[in-house]
């Protein structure tokens, strides 16, 4: 009788060491939508245009953009299928604990779950940051370029920013899942809107279409054409990040082992049309190259809908993607927090019992939330003595997060007998899907820290490396000084030991 009352959601999480504790409001849309708002490939293309403009140009970014999503789908099939296997909150550092033999099974969790903890702190902190500085130009725009924000102006919009996602998040999972709702939609139609308006709108002088195909520009200092293409293909991929943002919501999800998987490959697909297309129509709306990535806005994507639209309608079709914007950070906050509960629920994190503590009424990890607001804004702070410093921070996030996407899949290779698959699988294709992934991660790992601009100096090296240096040497420190003598990894909370959980908190 007592079963009957357990939703087979519930059992499947109890067979995975568990209880019940979120609520699942969120269905297949809503967890697709998550992703994709995660993704959000107008707050990835906008703020990151420029980039793409100097590093190979048209030619790089829109046939780069098909290459890094092709390879991409083959990083999100692999994890799809674990995640199918174990729907968990915790998600990657979770299927690396479960995937191994018990005698890895704590380091492999442990630095899975901080590498993406890292990466999705980082990752929040520059959709935000991103966003502020659009917010700043944008208000700069409609006062005729009467006002010029200071970096402490940047940070205060990303402080309200921050708060407002903060008091989204803390509403409950049923007002949450109604704006995922919403999202996922914004995020669909929004860059569709403002797209088909350029490519049927954009006035005389605009580029040709064999340019937007063929078009080839350098002015990254480096003369290795091959070496330009590759680091242009950088820009494509931080924005195809933040899929596992579906496996993060699994235990609010209805059905989630099949809704998850689908979710996830969903939104890689549908982020490749659209952003092709965005890409497409914001290259054929150029006027003056050159002009363009110099523009006193501050962002070639709202010069180019200047140079073609008036000042109102070019604040219209900007106030679109800017909300595009905000959803992507909302979103962000939930995955971050959901990790958060999930990591500190196994007590890898200092204040675990104050992290997974869910709100009896809400139902949610209400003071991760906060953390990862507080987290999200105290990454930005850098930007006021440092811009440099900024974007050393904020480049963490793509490395970080496929160095933890890719740990469970080469886990899997390793250890094939542990893996016990779910309903949605690969099949025999899967051990050969799973090389392919682990290939394509290797080179953009190696990718993401050479330095884009040349000659190589203190404000254009890539520190990218010294980040996740930084990342491997304190969470080695903290383990094999500390957490190996208490951190088991992923532990049941069916049961749960006070006494262990006291101890282990009174020796972090």
């Amino acid at each position: 009788m007592i079963l009957n009352t357990i939703d087979s959601d519930a059992l499947r999480l109890q067979s995975l060491g568990y209880k019940q504790e979120l609520k699942r409001d969120f269905t297949r849309l809503t967890n697709y939508g998550i992703s994709l708002s995660v993704i959000s490939i107008t707050s990835g293309l906008t703020s990151l245009f420029s980039y793409g403009m100097i590093t190979g140009g048209p030619v790089v970014m829109i046939w780069g953009w098909i290459i890094v999503c092709f390879f991409t789908l083959f990083v999100v099939f692999g994890m799809a299928e674990i995640c199918s296997a174990y729907p968990t909150s915790g998600g990657l550092y979770y299927w690396t604990g479960i995937l191994v033999p018990q005698r890895h099974k704590a380091l492999s969790s442990w630095f899975t779950g901080w590498f993406n903890l890292i990466g999705q702190f980082s990752r929040t902190a520059a959709i935000d940051f991103g966003l502020s500085m659009l917010i700043a130009s944008v208000i700069s725009l409609s006062l005729n370029s009467q006002w010029s924000p200071e970096s402490y102006h940047i940070i205060l919009i990303h402080l309200v920013i921050i708060i407002s996602h903060g008091i989204c998040n803390s509403l409950g999972i049923r007002f949450l899942s109604y704006l995922t709702y919403i999202s996922t939609w914004w995020q669909f139609l929004a860059p569709i809107i403002v797209s088909l308006a350029l490519l049927i709108g954009a006035k005389p002088g605009h580029q040709s279409i064999k340019f937007v195909f063929t078009e080839f520009k350098n002015e990254t200092g480096w003369t290795n054409k091959i070496y330009v293409i590759l680091i242009g293909l950088l820009q494509a991929q931080y924005v195809l990040t933040g899929y596992n943002a579906s496996a993060h919501m699994t235990e609010e999800t209805k059905e989630a082992d099949k809704a998850s998987p689908w979710g996830m490959i969903s939104a890689i697909l549908v982020s490749t049309i659209i952003g092709w297309l965005f890409l497409i129509a914001f290259f054929f709306g150029i006027h003056d190259y050159e002009a363009t990535i110099r523009t006193s806005t501050g962002f070639p994507i709202i010069q180019i809908l200047l140079d073609n639209f008036n000042k109102e309608l070019t604040l219209f079709f900007m106030c679109l993607l800017l909300m595009a914007c905000w959803f992507c950070g909302l979103a962000s906050i939930t995955t971050n927090s959901r990790m958060i509960y999930a990591f500190s629920r196994d007590n890898a994190m200092p204040g675990s019992c104050w992290w997974h503590t869910i709100h009896p009424r809400l139902l949610c990890p209400l003071n991760a939330v906060w953390l990862s607001c507080f987290i999200a804004f105290l990454l930005a702070l850098p930007y006021l003595g440092n811009t440099t410093a900024f974007v050393a921070i904020t480049s963490l996030s793509t490395i970080c997060l496929y160095i933890s996407y890719i740990l469970p899949i080469v886990c899997k290779l390793l250890y094939p007998n542990a893996f016990l698959r779910g309903p949605f699988h690969l099949g025999i294709f899967s051990t050969f899907i799973n090389i392919i992934a682990l290939l394509w991660v290797c080179l953009i790992i190696v990718l993401f820290v050479l330095p884009p601009i040349y000659p190589v100096t203190g404000v254009t090296m890539n520190y990218a490396s010294v980040g996740v240096g930084s990342v491997i040497i304190c969470a080695g420190i903290a383990y094999f000084l500390s957490a190996k003598y208490w951190f088991q990894g992923p532990i049941t909370n069916l049961t749960f030991n006070k006494e262990k959980s006291d101890f282990i908190m009174k020796h972090f």
